[in-house]
C-alpha cells in the first residue's frame, strides 16, 4: 500500500516532491469555498459581536453558540453522512478549521468538540457506539469533551491514576479518579475518559455520559487567555459506565489518545492560520489610521518590516499545512483501498504523518505568537490596552504552545520519529546521510546557481536536507542509541527538519501558483519566498553548528562545519525592499490579501 503514496511520512527528507503533487489553498473549489464562507459568516453573526459576553463566561452562551453552529452543519463537516455529517474530506475540514480559528475562545470549544471530543468515537467506536453518539454530536444536540490530563499526568499521559474496575457481573465498569484542564468539560454530555482497568499498566478509553451519577465538576478555571472556553476539573466517584461503552479494546486507550493528538496537532497548525490572518488585518488597519510625526505609521520602514514578516510567516505555515493535509487525504484513500474501515484508515493516516503534524503544531503556534506580539508592538501603548483587539489575541495565542503536547515534547517527537523511521528502514535516512558525507569528503557537492529561479530554490532546499542528514550522521556516530537522551541535540535537529518542510512547501506552492496562473502578483510571492529562504538558511546554519559543537567531536568538527556553511550558502537579495513590497500590498488592501 505504501508504494501508492506520493511520499510517506518523514520521506520529504530523502525524496524530492514535484509541485504538481501538492495541494495549495489557491485550488479550493466552489463547494469548499462556500463552506468556508459559511464559517466566516457564522463568526460575524454569532461570535465577534459577543466576544465580551463569551469571555465573561455568560452561563449557557458558549453551548448555545455551538448548538447554532451544529444547526448549520458545521459540527459534522468531516463525519460520514450516515451519522448526520457532511462526509467531507480532511482538506475541507481543515479549511473550515482555519476560518473558525479566528474565533478566539469559540474556536477552542469548536475544535475540542469536533476534533478530540468527537473523532475518537468516529474512528474507534463500534457501529452501535457510532449510531448512538455521533448524530447528536454532529447536530449539536450533544457536546463532547476529551478527558485525558490529570494532576500528575500531563505530557506523560500514561502516568494517569484514574481507575476502572469491571463489576463482578461484567455489566459495567466502576470509574474513580480525577481529570483536569478539560475543555468543554463544564457542559459536555459525552466524555471520552481514559483510565486503567484493574492492574493494567496501559490506559483504556471509555465513553462516559456526562449526566452519570458520581460525576462532580469543579467551578470554571480562571485562565490567562481563551477565557470564554469552558475549562474544568472533573472528579469520578464510583461512576458506573456500561461495559459496552469501552472504546476500542482494553488497553488501547493510550494509542487512541496518541493517535487523536496527532490529528489535533495538524488541526492546530491550521487553526492558527485564521487567527493570524485576522491579527494581521487588525495590525494593518491600525497602522493605516495611526499618525505620528505627521505621517501614518504604515509609512515607516520599521512598521513595514513587521507587517511584511507577519505575512511571510503565515504564508509559509499555510503552505505547509495544506501540503500535509492533502497527504493525509491521500493516505486515507490508500488505506481504504487496502481494505481498512473508515476509522482505522483515518487514524493510520494521521500516524503516517505524525512528524509532519508535530512540526506544523510547533511552527504554527510560534508563528501566531510572533504575529500577535508584533500586533501589540504596532499598536504601541494602545496595544497594551484591554480595550484593543491585541489584548485578546495576544493572551489567547499563548496556550497553543502548550496545547496538544508542549512544543518541547513535539520537537523531540519530530526528531525521534525521523531517526526511528530511519533505523526501521521506512525511509532511507542513514543511507542518504552516508552519501552526503561522501559528497562532502570527496568535494563532489554542487552549489552552483543555474539561473532558473525555481531550480535554484529547489537546489537550496535539497542542500538544507543535506545539512539535516549530516547532523543525523554526526549525532548517530557520536551518540548511538544515547541520542534519544540528548534533548538539546534532538531539538536542533527538529528545528532544522521543521524549517526544511516549511521552506520546501513554500517553494512548491509558489511554483504551482505560477504554473496554474493563480491570481495575484507573482513577484510578491517570490519576494516572500526569497526572504523565507534566506532566513531559513541562517536558522538552519545556527541550529546545525550548535549541535555539531555540542557533540564535542573535534576530529570531524571542521569537516562538518565547512559542509554546513557550504550547504546553507544562499544568494543574498535586498530583503528590506522585498518585505516593503509585501507590506505595501497589505497596506494598499488594508487587509490580509495573500
Amino acid at each position: 500500500m505504501e508504494k501508492e503514496l506520493n511520499i510517506k511520512g518523514c520521506e520529504f527528507l530523502t525524496k524530492s516532491t514535484d509541485a504538481n503533487e501538492i495541494f495549495i489553498p489557491e485550488e479550493f473549489d466552489e463547494e469548499q469555498t462556500m463552506i468556508a464562507q459559511t464559517c466566516g459568516d457564522f463568526l460575524e453573526t454569532e461570535v465577534f459581536c459577543n466576544l465580551d459576553r463569551i469571555d465573561n463566561k455568560e452561563q449557557g452562551l458558549m453551548r448555545q453558540i455551538l448548538e447554532k453552529s451544529g444547526e448549520l452543519g458545521l459540527l459534522g463537516i468531516s463525519l460520514p453522512e450516515e451519522y448526520g455529517g457532511f462526509g467531507q474530506n480532511f482538506l475541507t475540514s481543515m479549511y473550515a478549521n482555519e476560518v473558525l480559528g479566528a474565533g478566539y475562545s469559540f474556536s477552542v470549544a469548536y475544535s475540542a468538540h469536533t476534533g478530540i471530543g468527537t473523532l475518537p468515537i468516529a474512528y474507534y467506536g463500534n457501529e452501535q457506539q457510532r449510531e448512538k453518539y455521533l448524530p447528536g454530536l454532529a447536530s449539536g444536540e450533544a457536546m463532547a469533551a476529551f478527558c485525558l490530563t490529570e494532576p500528575g499526568a500531563g505530557s506523560d499521559a500514561n502516568a494517569g491514576k484514574t481507575k476502572a474496575v469491571l463489576s463482578e457481573d461484567e455489566t459495567h465498569y466502576i470509574l474513580n479518579g480525577q481529570k483536569m484542564w478539560i475543555t468543554n468539560g463544564g457542559f459536555a454530555d459525552v466524555q471520552v475518559v481514559f483510565a486503567k482497568v484493574g492492574a493494567d499498566r496501559i490506559l483504556s478509553a471509555f465513553i462516559v455520559d456526562g449526566d452519570s451519577p458520581g460525576i462532580e465538576i469543579n467551578p470554571e478555571e480562571e485562565k490567562m487567555g481563551i477565557k470564554g472556553s469552558s475549562t474544568v476539573q472533573i472528579f469520578y466517584n464510583d461512576v458506573k459506565v456500561p461495559a459496552e461503552n469501552l472504546l476500542g479494546r482494553r488497553g488501547e486507550g493510550f494509542r487512541i489518545a496518541l493517535y487523536t493528538l496527532h490529528m489535533g496537532r495538524i488541526k492546530l497548525g491550521g487553526n492558527v492560520i485564521g487567527a493570524a490572518k485576522r491579527a494581521i488585518s487588525q495590525s494593518v488597519n491600525y497602522a493605516n489610521e495611526r499618525k505620528q510625526f505627521g505621517n501614518l505609521i504604515s509609512n515607516f520602514g520599521s512598521i513595514k518590516y513587521k507587517l511584511g514578516e507577519q505575512v511571510i510567516r503565515n504564508f509559509a505555515n499555510e503552505s505547509a499545512v495544506y501540503r500535509a493535509s492533502k497527504n493525509v487525504d491521500e493516505a486515507i484513500e490508500a488505506f481504504q483501498q487496502d481494505g481498512m474501515d473508515y476509522g482505522k484508515s483515518h487514524m493510520e493516516a494521521f500516524v503516517q504523518y505524525e512528524a509532519e503534524a508535530a512540526l506544523l503544531k510547533v511552527y504554527g503556534s510560534e508563528m501566531l505568537d510572533y504575529v500577535v506580539d508584533e500586533m501589540v508592538q504596532i499598536m504601541g501603548g494602545m496595544g497594551f490596552s484591554s480595550e484593543m483587539p491585541a489584548d485578546r489575541a495576544y493572551r489567547d495565542s499563548r496556550i497553543n504552545r502548550i496545547f496538544e503536547g508542549t512544543n518541547e515534547i513535539n520537537r523531540i517527537w519530530v526528531a525521534d520519529t525521523v531517526v526511528k523511521r530511519g533505523h526501521k528502514h521506512k525511509i532511507e535516512l542513514f543511507e542518504r546521510a552516508k552519501q552526503v558525507m561522501q559528497e562532502v569528503e570527496k568535494g563532489e557537492a554542487q552549489n552552483k546557481p543555474s539561473g532558473d529561479y525555481f531550480e535554484d530554490k529547489t537546489r537550496l532546499v535539497e542542500n538544507f536536507k543535506k545539512v539535516a542528514l549530516m547532523l543525523v550522521e554526526a549525532a548517530s556516530n557520536k551518540l548511538g542509541r544515547k541520542m534519544s537522551h540528548e534533548q538539546e541535540i534532538l531539538m536542533n535537529l527538529s528545528d532544522i527538519v521543521m524549517l526544511i518542510y516549511v521552506a520546501e512547501s513554500s517553494v512548491l506552492r509558489v511554483k504551482k501558483r505560477e504554473d496554474i496562473n493563480a491570481q495575484g502578483e507573482a513577484s510578491l510571492y517570490r519576494d516572500m519566498l526569497d526572504v523565507l529562504m534566506i532566513d531559513s538558511a541562517d536558522q538552519i546554519r545556527k541550529c546545525a553548528i550548535d549541535a555539531i559543537y555540542s557533540l564535542d567531536s573535534e576530529e570531524n568538527e571542521e569537516k562538518y562545519r565547512k559542509g554546513i556553511e557550504y550547504f546553507t550558502d544562499v544568494k543574498r537579495i535586498n530583503v528590506k525592499e522585498a518585505r516593503r513590497r509585501i507590506a505595501d500590498k497589505l497596506i494598499e488592501e488594508n487587509r490580509y490579501c495573500f
